[in-house]
C-alpha cells in the first residue's frame, strides 16, 4: 500500500499540521480522528486495514488529518477562546488541508478533480459533519460513526454565534437556504450509531440528527445497530468496511 507524510505550516493556526496519505488512487476520503486523536490514530486502531481492499483496488486514498480537540472542545480555558480555536481549526481543514486533498488526489488520478468524501468516528464524525452541513458543495458523501452533533455536550450553556455555527443540530433547523439545501440532497450520507455502552450519548444525537434531516427533507442512510455494539474500535472497524462498500457502490 502507498503511503505519504506530511508536515506542512498551518497559517490559521499558526503551527505545523501533520497528515498522512494511505493509496495510489481513487476517491479522496479526508478521516477525522477521534476525540483528541492524532494523524496516526486511524492506522493505528486498525481502520486503514478496514479500508485495505478498496485503497489497494485503487477505489479510494484516505488522508488523515490531525487534531487540536484538547485545545478546543476538551480544553480547560474559556469557552470563548475555546470555540475561536475551534473555528480556526475549521478554517485550517477548509482553506488549507482541503485544497491539498484536493491537489494531490488530482496528481493520484491524472488531474481529474473528485469530491471528496469525509468521514470520522465519535468526535471526528462530529467534525465531518460540521464540515460537511456548512460547506456541502465542496462534498459529495459522509460516513458518521457514533458522533456527536451538539455543541451543548462541550460548551454547556454558553453560547455565541461561533458555538451555534459549530453546532450541526443547532444550525439545520434554521437553514433555509434553496442551494445550501440542495447540495444537502444531492450528497450521500451515512449516520450510524450502536445502542450499546458507552454510544448512549451518540445514539441521542444521531437520531436527533435522523429527525432533523427529515424535517428537512435530505434523504440520509441513519442505521441503528444493536445493544451489543458498544462505542468502540472493533464496532468500528466492521462499520466502515460496511457502509464503505455500500457508498462507493452508489
Amino acid at each position: 500500500m502507498k503511503t505519504g507524510y506530511f508536515k506542512e505550516y498551518s497559517r490559521c493556526l499558526n503551527r505545523d499540521m501533520e497528515f498522512k496519505v494511505f493509496g495510489h488512487a481513487g476517491k479522496p476520503v479526508l478521516v477525522f480522528p477521534s476525540f483528541n486523536g492524532r494523524f496516526f490514530q486511524y492506522e493505528d486502531c486498525g481502520m486503514v486495514d478496514a479500508c485495505a481492499s478498496f485503497i489497494e483496488s485503487g477505489q479510494i486514498m484516505l488522508f488523515c488529518a490531525d487534531s487540536i480537540d484538547g485545545e478546543t472542545w476538551g480544553g480547560a480555558g474559556e469557552p470563548k477562546e475555546r470555540i475561536r480555536k475551534q473555528e480556526d481549526y475549521f478554517r485550517y481543514i477548509t482553506k488549507e488541508l482541503m485544497p491539498r486533498v484536493k491537489e494531490l488526489s488530482a496528481e493520484a488520478n491524472d488531474s481529474k478533480v473528485i469530491k471528496p468524501m469525509l468521514t470520522g468516528c465519535s468526535m471526528g464524525a462530529y467534525h465531518a459533519a460540521n464540515v460537511f452541513f456548512r460547506l456541502p458543495d465542496l462534498i459529495d458523501s459522509l460516513i458518521c460513526l457514533s458522533g456527536v452533533y451538539h455543541a451543548g455536550a462541550f460548551f454547556g450553556t454558553y453560547r455565541d454565534e461561533f458555538v451555534l455555527r459549530n453546532s450541526p443540530l443547532d444550525c439545520l433547523p434554521a437553514l433555509g437556504d434553496p442551494a445550501h439545501l440542495n447540495h444537502l440532497r444531492a450528497a450521500r450520507l451515512v449516520f450510524c450509531a450502536g445502542k450499546g455502552a458507552y454510544d448512549e450519548t451518540m445514539l441521542r444525537d444521531t437520531l436527533a440528527m435522523e429527525k432533523v434531516l427529515n424535517d428537512k427533507k435530505i434523504p440520509a442512510w441513519v442505521d441503528i445497530w444493536g445493544n451489543d455494539v458498544t462505542h468502540d474500535w472493533s464496532w468500528w472497524r466492521l462499520q466502515i468496511a460496511y457502509f464503505m462498500k455500500r457508498v462507493l457502490e452508489g
